[in-house]
């Protein structure tokens, strides 16, 4: 089984600080994963400060190392006139649809990592080209539509934390 895991790093991110209350270690992620299969390829997308924060940038450096290949964008600032407030954003949903139709002769199945109901009708469509597919995300920030696109291919983060935990020396 060849495998493409599509890492989506903002929801990543929020997923474990606002909901699960700890930390997965990407590379114990990437591992749990290759016991499915072998992974072909797998795509970090996050989206990037300028210039980066140290800690951002340690992070980012030691991707690769880790089996990922990145794909950033520069974060940018929103400003609402209504409210009079700012927000970031660097959402990068487009680049992992784009990668996940551009790369589909390289795997037999694809990984989303990300519960972000705007990838419904991506992985409807791998569906239908015959593709397998796994959703990887936790209960209460996974969108209803991704939840149900997944049916029995879904696995909750709290599920496996054991096996992806991020362990502190």
């Amino acid at each position: 089984m060849r495998i493409s895991v599509f890492l989506d790093g903002a929801n990543f991110f929020f997923m474990q600080r606002s909901k699960l209350g700890w930390f997965a270690d990407p590379k114990r992620l990437l591992d749990y994963i290759a016991t499915k299969g072998d992974i072909n390829e797998a795509f970090y997308y996050i989206g990037q400060d300028a210039p980066p924060e140290a800690r951002q940038q340690a992070f980012l450096d030691a991707l690769p190392s880790m089996g990922y290949s990145l794909v950033s964008k520069q974060i940018k600032t929103i400003y609402d006139t209504k409210t009079g407030t700012t927000k970031k954003k660097a959402n990068l949903d487009i680049e992992i649809v784009l990668d996940m139709f551009n790369t589909i002769d390289h795997y037999d199945m694809a990984v989303l990592i990300s519960g972000d109901g705007d990838f419904e009708r991506a992985l409807t469509l791998l569906r239908a080209r015959g593709k397998q597919l796994l959703v990887i995300a936790t209960e209460g920030f996974i969108a209803r539509e991704l939840r149900s696109v997944a049916g029995r291919h879904y696995i909750d983060m709290q599920d496996i934390k054991a096996d992806i935990e991020r362990v502190r020396p």
